[in-house]
């Protein structure tokens, strides 16, 4: 349930057009990004990264910010597929700065996902938990009850993972909650059955 929450690998906006002089260059840089691409999907997570760490290279020299924030997320990817948590993070947030700039909301949200599940894996649930709650308000905001379900699970796990099982409950009584209100009746029951048994402790 969790993992499909933390998996969307969406591009952060297009890779810029080919201008003028600087096209031969770009061209380079967008081949980098493509065969990182390719890489990636073969589950060739070093030879990703070098590819994603060249395109990147390319992209700041024609100070293509889309593609800087593109290659950015993905060295992320390969950087969180090969366990390196916090340069995963890094990637994330040179990302994450330049979509705020432009106001992708979409893209934040995205990126906020992933560097949830990176700190989580660095054991810094502190910090999982906030961006967790940046989200959350998010899908409050656009009226999203799927994605808060989702978001909240994980808030729930979260916990779980700090020994926090009282705050865990709570999550999930959010969930049994947002679950009863569209008469999801079985799902309803089944979170404030987990809500229930993380309060008795057992």
């Amino acid at each position: 349930m969790a993992s499909e929450f933390i998996q969307p690998l969406q591009n952060i906006g297009p890779v810029a057009k080919e201008t003028g002089g600087a096209q031969e260059e770009e061209d380079q840089a967008k081949k980098d990004y493509r065969e990182g691409r390719k890489l990636y999907g073969d589950g060739e997570y070093a030879q990703a990264a070098i590819a994603f760490h060249n395109a990147l290279r390319g992209f700041e020299e024609q100070n293509n910010q889309a593609g800087v924030a593109n290659a950015s997320d993905r060295l992320g990817d390969a950087c969180l597929a090969r366990g390196e948590y916090a340069m995963a993070i890094a990637n994330y947030q040179r990302a994450h700065a330049i979509c705020e700039k432009e106001d992708d909301s979409f893209s934040v949200l995205a990126l906020n996902k992933k560097m949830a599940a990176a700190y989580r894996k660095l054991g810094d649930q502190a910090k999982a938990l906030e961006l967790l709650y940046d989200i959350l308000e998010h899908y409050r905001l656009t009226n999203n009850p799927k994605g808060a379900v989702e978001v909240l699970i994980v808030i729930g796990e979260t916990y779980l993972e700090q020994g926090e099982r009282l705050k865990a409950a709570d999550a999930y009584r959010s969930v049994a909650g947002i679950h009863g209100h569209f008469r999801h009746a079985r799902l309803a029951e089944e979170f404030n059955r987990r809500a229930a048994d993380l309060e008795q402790g057992e």
